[in-house]
């Protein structure tokens, strides 16, 4: 079953796994259609030997699955996909980059509050979703260049505390 529009809950190893830039970019391309690593190498301008590495540790953690395998001439062409196109960290699973006394040669933060009705919390969430998706599929096809490695994280919550109605 293709990861297209399938959600999954992962473990913090597996969300471990997912916090490098270049693992995005990989999962990304896998998601619409099973790849080689040879593949995914030319579509995101990475080596070959790299992106197989991190593929394989994808693989390995359960968050790309083995589709085919053909062989051609002497090699074994090995065809992965994605098992999801989104995942959800469990709670306590933030990048260790996002955390309070990480120290940032740059970063910037904002916030606003919202008065959210659960629909309009749903689509909230979604929308922030569908941008973060458009932003790596905007990023997955360029090459590192001159480009740095952010992390972007979005958390939404309740300004009432835990406890406040009881």
């Amino acid at each position: 079953m293709s990861g297209k529009n399938k959600s999954m809950n992962i473990s913090i190893g597996q969300a471990k796994l997912l916090g490098s830039a270049l693992r995005v970019k990989i999962i990304s391309q896998l998601i619409d259609e099973p790849k080689t690593s040879k593949q995914v190498a030319n579509l995101i301008g990475e080596s070959p030997g790299n992106v197989h590495y991190h593929i394989k540790k994808l693989y390995d953690g359960g968050l790309l699955e083995l589709v085919e395998e053909k062989k051609l001439g002497g090699v074994m062409e090995k065809y992965y996909r994605s098992v999801a196109s989104r995942f959800h960290s469990p709670a306590g699973a933030t990048d260790p980059a996002l955390e309070e006394g990480f120290k940032s040669k740059d970063s910037a933060s904002t916030s606003v509050r919202l008065q959210l009705s659960p629909e309009q919390r749903k689509d909230f969430r979604e929308e922030v979703m569908d941008l973060l998706e458009k932003w790596v599929k905007r990023t997955a096809a360029e090459p590192g260049g001159e480009s740095e490695e952010f992390s972007v994280g979005v958390k939404v919550v309740s300004t009432e505390a835990k406890g406040d109605w009881e």
